[in-house]
């Protein structure tokens, strides 16, 4: 049974072609009459086994009708619907309807030449031992990423169906061998889907000291819900997986590598294969939490119960181990009597939660192929409140239409299967979904004396439990020591003085260390250089310390001869932000590294001597750290930065483009077409009535639209957001899992990080921007010159980010389809003094972005929190969609204004002369005729009177700029205009202190 398992998956993967677009209609042979028959002559001798041939024709009929919306079909006239692809090649983006007329010559693929290449590409793929299951494991994995030479990115993108050009044979080859895998598992041949959920999420992330934790929470929860995905690839294959897409996430291909047994040089090239640090892929919380699978109806409530299991198993392992690891560093010997032994098993026994539900087919089938929608009407009567018409997606205007035949006269229009009620049965899975979380069953914890001191939850680990009673000064040396002293003394990086931890926080704590030793095992040498968990301290300082990085001539000479240098460079190295580390490394000068490095270690350990007890030391400690900071001033010019920021972004109404209920998220099925079938299906629809109808219908939730949004979301959190946060600017991803991101960043990068996240989430450009498919590419001097790097790197447009690659990293060239124009995403940034502790700044961060989503969502929240207290709250749209250019967008101003209020021939008092005549002004509302102007020629004045002679274009230019923004708001304008101002004029001081030679003095703004 399992070999026809995999059997059938091997035979849904070649029942049509890749090239499949490019020979279709050009070669003699059919499409089925190349590559297809020399690899099933291969894989099957010639012929496939009993019932599979049936099994896969039923399957590839249902994909179809999931994911292609019919169009009618005229008789005696079948060429008009012929689409032939090399002279007109067209693709449309399946989430906005954009379509994208591919330019160059595509009729000089030669037919043969293109087979021989696909074929020869799958042929070694084909397992030496003639196994089914790593075989077809292999096409799933390497079939899109190996192009043929001349196609490049295009070869990912060819379409499964020339007149439905929305998604790719990819999409559709998984999709049907999706369908197929669970018709051959199941013995009445039923699929069903599964959605399984783990939780909790953000209280499990955000009971967090540092961002050491804060990163551990997030890569937990990742590596729980691949324990979770696991048991389905394993025994069904990967591409049952509709979301997640699991294709190129390296755990994945570890697992593909080292447990499947593919050929270890196929992954040669891959990132994880050769990152020596935390910029590794396997550090990355690539994963969600939920996902959604096509499983055998059958054995569906069985998948479900043995993905329960296997996290479990998998979370109590890591705690036992976590306790070994701890009790080793403590010095005592793991006897099994000890306490924290069951308080261990105990506390991980329920963790994590694991909800699950599951809609098999058969509420939407009669027999094996006929429609009928009995059962699933009566199982969304069930979910929906009580109401006039058919229940969810049945009483949605596409299915009233599609529900009867469409007379067409001599034409014939719509037969549906099965595979039509996917957006039915999702609508159920849906709705099934959250009553399985609303229904949870809760198992009380008896927990005695005090808690955890991070989470407060649960009772702390202890060799005895009589200690459980002790008050934290009682928790000391000698008889009252605790394991939490034991190993604070052992093993400061897992607890700090004070820290008594749960398992759970315990294994957080621990777990940065465990996954280093892992990626260890998992690298070809085993070879590791370092980690780069930067503390909030370092993040601070990364913008002196780049600039230490290039100080040269007198200022270095005078560095090298103070007790800073000599110091520093003695201490422990720190973790730099990556892109800073790389470029240490490049520059080959060791003796700075070391100092560099040793810098923020240094200035720890003086500000911990502070705590000292001793007035004496205390007053040595401040006197070292004054001339630190002297010595730092005197090469940089500017006081030491402390302050950095924490971006938190989320993709808006993420559940609605799954549910696919709103309309905004929704393209008509004629924008699914080929122009080509589109202009004869208008032609049919006049007069039509019925027809008409249909074409401007809203298409319904598929199985390529899920996989579509989860191939964008993949894509943009495994492959974007990490380069864009720490290849190209001072930062630290912590977390990318989908829509949701969590970086640490350099407080004079972060506008620019959150702008591009923004701007590669939707793979939009304000104006039109890059059309990446294109040869002619649209110049934004703003974006070429702004953000220099990444316009050097990527090309941005039309739902698409095109990664240049470079050969001297092994970057390959790759086009990634993203969300599109439709979609948009909240962004909240929190910028505090290193010293604030991290709960409070993360939820800072959170809590701007609930106010941009609360705002309106698709808009940047800013929040500066000061040292000193009081706080600056800024929130605007960020307005891709109506500007000419990104210098037009709030956030183009919000940088240009920094920029401008940091120039040496302009003086910063320009905020401060704002605020002494702004909050004069009128509410909005209550404006005259003539203020607006009057306003703008205020602002106006003030830029221009407070610049020198080379600066009052700019000065003018951007005083206007900000009073149209002002005006347009419909919001207090002294508020606003105080606020902006303030954020700017924040950013744009260096070290976050007023400088000696511009007369502003004190805090700008609220507080």
């Amino acid at each position: 049974m399992n070999d026809r398992v995999w059997q059938a998956k091997l035979a849904a993967w070649t029942h049509d072609p890749a090239e499949k677009a490019l020979v279709l209609l050009r070669d003699p042979a059919g499409h089925e009459g190349g590559t297809v028959r020399a690899l099933r002559e291969i894989l099957f001798h010639g012929g496939l086994p009993d019932g599979v041939g049936n099994l896969v024709k039923r399957a590839d009929h249902w994909a179809a009708a999931a994911d292609r919306p019919q169009w009618p079909q005229v008789q005696g006239m079948p060429w008009l619907d012929q689409v032939r692809f090399y002279r007109h090649p067209v693709l449309v983006h399946p989430l906005s309807g954009k379509p994208f007329e591919l330019k160059g010559r595509l009729d000089e693929v030669e037919v043969e030449a293109i087979k021989e290449a696909s074929f020869e590409q799958f042929e070694a793929l084909i397992d030496p031992d003639s196994d089914p299951r790593r075989t077809a494991l292999a096409f799933w994995r390497f079939g899109p990423e190996r192009a043929p030479e001349g196609l490049g990115a295009l070869w990912g993108r060819l379409p499964a169906d020339t007149r439905v050009p929305d998604h790719s044979i990819w999409s559709h080859l998984d999709l049907t061998a999706a369908f197929a895998t669970a018709m051959a598992a199941d013995p009445k041949g039923v699929p069903a889907l599964l959605v399984v959920s783990l939780g909790p999420v953000q209280g499990f992330i955000v009971q967090a000291r540092s961002t050491s934790d804060l990163w551990a929470g997030s890569h937990l929860l990742s590596r729980m819900a691949w324990e979770g995905i696991k048991v389905v690839a394993s025994h069904l294959g990967p591409d049952q997986l509709l979301f997640p897409q699991l294709r190129g996430v390296a755990e994945v291909d570890v697992w593909l590598r080292d447990e499947v047994r593919l050929s270890p040089d196929w992954f040669a090239e891959q990132p994880w294969t050769r990152m020596k640090s935390d910029a590794n892929p396997l550090f990355s919380a690539a994963l969600p939490n939920r996902f959604v699978a096509i499983v055998p109806a059958g054995e569906a409530e069985k998948i479900a119960r043995r993905i329960e299991g296997a996290v479990r198993d998998w979370v109590r392992e890591q705690g036992r181990e976590t306790l070994r690891n701890l009790l080793e560093v403590a010095g005592v010997v793991a006897d099994e009597d000890l306490p924290c032994h069951a308080q261990v098993e105990a506390q991980l026994a329920g963790f994590p939660e694991v909800h699950w539900a599951v809609v098999p087919w058969s509420l939407a089938a009669a027999g094996a192929g006929d429609v009928d929608t009995t059962g699933i009407e009566a199982l969304l009567r069930r979910l929906y409140p009580e109401g006039e018409g058919a229940p969810g997606f049945l009483g949605s205007a596409a299915w009233q239409i599609l529900a009867k035949p469409i007379d067409l006269g001599d034409s014939r229009f719509f037969e549906p299967n099965p595979g039509v009620l996917y957006p039915a049965l999702y609508d159920a899975l849906d709705h099934l979904a959250v009553a399985a979380k609303a229904a949870r069953p809760f198992v009380q914890l008896p927990q005695e004396g005090f808690r955890c001191t991070l989470c407060g939850e649960r009772e702390w680990l202890t060799l005895d439990r009589e200690q459980l009673t002790r008050t934290k000064g009682q928790r000391g040396d000698g008889k009252a020591e605790t394991l939490w002293t034991r190993v604070a003394s052992s093993r400061p990086a897992w607890a700090r003085r004070g820290d008594h931890l749960c398992a759970l926080c315990a294994l957080k704590r621990v777990w940065p260390e465990m996954v280093r030793d892992r990626v260890r095992e998992v690298l070809p040498d085993g070879a590791f250089s370092e980690r780069f968990v930067v503390s909030t301290h370092t993040m601070a300082m990364a913008p002196d310390l780049e600039a230490l990085r290039t100080v040269e001539g007198k200022k270095l000479d005078q560095l090298r001869q103070t007790p800073t240098y000599q110091q520093a460079s003695s201490q422990r190295s720190a973790a730099l932000p990556k892109r800073i580390y790389d470029r240490l490394t490049r520059d080959g000068d060791e003796e700075r590294r070391r100092f560099l490095q040793g810098l923020p270690t240094y200035l720890d350990a003086l500000r911990d001597g502070l705590d000292s007890d001793d007035a004496e030391q205390q007053r040595q400690y401040q006197e070292a750290l004054s001339r630190v900071a002297g010595d730092l001033r005197g090469a940089l010019g500017h006081p030491p930065e402390t302050y950095y920021a924490i971006v938190a972004m989320d993709g808006d109404h993420m559940g609605a483009w799954l549910a696919g209920n709103d309309e905004r998220y929704r393209i008509a099925y004629r924008e699914s077409w080929h122009p080509q079938v589109w202009s004869y299906a208008k032609e049919l629809a006049v007069g039509n009535e019925r027809l008409a109808r249909y074409l401007e219908a809203r298409r319904p939730p598929s199985p390529a639209r899920h996989m579509a949004i989860s191939a964008a979301l993949n894509g943009f959190a495994v492959e974007l957001a990490r380069p864009i946060v720490e290849d190209l600017y001072k930062g630290k991803l912590l977390y990318a899992g989908g829509d949701d991101v969590l970086a640490l960043v350099a407080v004079d990068d972060v506008v620019e990080v959150a702008t591009l996240l923004r701007l590669a989430y939707g793979g939009v450009l304000p104006g039109g921007g890059q059309v990446v498919v294109h040869d002619r590419v649209e110049k934004d001097a703003f974006w070429a010159e702004r953000f220099a790097e990444a316009s050097g790197r990527y090309r941005i447009g039309g739902g698409f980010v095109l990664d240049g690659g470079d050969r001297r990293d092994k970057r390959p060239r790759r086009l990634y389809q993203v969300m599109g124009e439709r979609a948009t995403a909240s962004c909240g940034i929190a910028i505090a003094h290193y010293l604030t502790p991290l709960a409070r700044v993360l939820k800072e961060a959170r809590a701007a972005e609930q106010r941009a989503k609360g705002a309106g969502r698709d808009r940047l929240a800013i929040t500066v929190m000061k040292r000193a207290g009081g706080a600056i709250p800024l929130t605007v749209p960020w307005g891709l969609k109506n500007a000419a250019s990104l210098a037009e967008t709030p956030a183009g101003l919000l940088l240009a204004l920094r920029d401008h209020l940091a120039r040496p021939d302009v003086s910063r008092r320009t905020a401060y002369h704002v605020y002494d005549w702004i909050h004069e002004l009128p509410h909005a509302a209550d404006m005259q005729d003539g203020f607006a102007s009057l306003i703008k020629e205020s602002l106006v004045y003030q830029f221009r009177r407070q610049a020198k002679e080379g600066a009052k274009g700019d000065a003018a230019r951007l005083g206007a700029q900000l009073a149209d923004l002002a005006l347009g708001q419909g919001a207090d304008l002294a508020a606003f205009i105080e606020r902006f101002l303030g954020v700017a004029e924040f950013l744009a001081r260096r070290g976050r202190a007023p400088q000696a030679d511009d007369p502003a003095k004190g805090e700008v703004g609220h507080g």
